[in-house]
């Protein structure tokens, strides 16, 4: 008898062997594509700190979502950049505000893609915070009504997928009952259901114009060393109506995504967010590392952990080359 008796090599001796023993296997069918709406026409502006991601107006969304769809990713999140602040975000909920026509856009150019929205006040308040101000603070439920308020307009104009960000507590509910009050009771919700607190999401708040002007947020996403109250969190969503949920940051929670997974029985998504993405290309800029490989290597190890959903601005480049 030879020694030894197992050999696991003998499975990874060709790219053909490889293959077929994958366990988990990367798909564009998988992927969300982050977009920034603002407003104007014929406005793409990149965003410096995310080469590759632009701001752009409605018309440039359609182009970019052409292209989206060609590659066979089935879905596109939308954020949006409004003409006006103020500190109640009123602007989010105009049925002409950046967001609205975007979407509705899309849905003239017969685009076969789920159109999910971002629910949130960061982008739309003049303060940068995810909800109202009172005394001083971020007060949690004079916030839910804007929040419900804000997921029936992107119903209105057509959205697939309304998908709340911002933490406040019991926002599933209000805006579940929002919308089964006005006739949505189909259109399903993504929570944000365990968004930490995190330093990966600096760029998204350049490309988002969403930085707090005054203290931070810890009072309202989580604390990056908890998992038992992201477990918590995932079940208090569920209760109140969310359909799917959402981990985000991703790599630094691959951890959480497997609990999540493995604990409830719905579709996870997971936001391979803005700061783990630029990390990825300034390094590929500087000769560093193989951005094909790291990408790919990155968004498998996402999906291993156990998303179904991966929300991710290096979409378009893994679709190619997963082609």
């Amino acid at each position: 008898m030879s020694f030894p008796v197992h050999r696991p090599r003998r499975l990874r001796k060709t790219e053909l062997l490889r293959g077929l023993v994958r366990e988990t296997r990367l798909s564009a069918a998988s992927f969300v594509y982050p977009l920034f709406v603002c407003p104007g026409t014929n406005v793409r502006q990149e965003v410096s700190s995310m080469p590759g991601v632009f701001q752009q107006s409605a018309d440039k969304i359609v182009e970019d979502c052409r292209e989206v769809e060609s590659l066979g990713i089935p879905g596109v999140i939308l954020f949006g950049l409004p003409e006006t602040k103020d500190p109640r975000g009123a602007s989010s909920l105009q049925k002409d505000g950046v967001v609205q026509r975007a979407i509705e856009a899309i849905r003239k150019a017969k685009l076969n893609l789920a159109v999910i929205t971002d629910v949130c006040l960061c982008e739309y308040t003049d303060h940068g915070h995810c909800g109202v101000i009172e005394n001083g603070d971020v007060a949690n439920d004079p916030t839910l009504e804007i929040l419900a308020e804000q997921s029936l307009s992107h119903a209105r104009a057509g959205a697939d997928i309304v998908a709340p960000s911002d933490m406040m507590d019991g926002r599933v509910a209000a805006i579940r009952q929002k919308l089964d009050q006005n006739n949505f009771q189909d259109l399903p919700i993504l929570s944000y259901a365990a968004k930490y607190c995190s330093g990966f999401y600096g760029p998204f708040r350049e490309a988002a114009d969403s930085a707090p002007q005054f203290g931070d947020r810890r009072s309202y996403q989580m604390d990056p060393a908890n998992v038992r109250e992201a477990l918590k969190e995932v079940a208090l969503d569920l209760e109140e109506g969310a359909d799917m949920i959402m981990v985000k940051p991703a790599l630094p929670y691959l951890d959480v995504i497997h609990r999540v997974s493995e604990e409830f029985h719905v579709p996870v998504a997971a936001y391979n967010v803005s700061g783990e993405y630029s990390m990825v290309k300034a390094a590929a800029q500087n000769g560093w590392l193989d951005e094909k490989r790291v990408v790919l290597e990155i968004l498998t190890s996402i999906q291993r952990a156990g998303a179904s959903i991966i929300l991710t601005y290096h979409a378009k480049d893994a679709a190619r080359w997963l082609k």
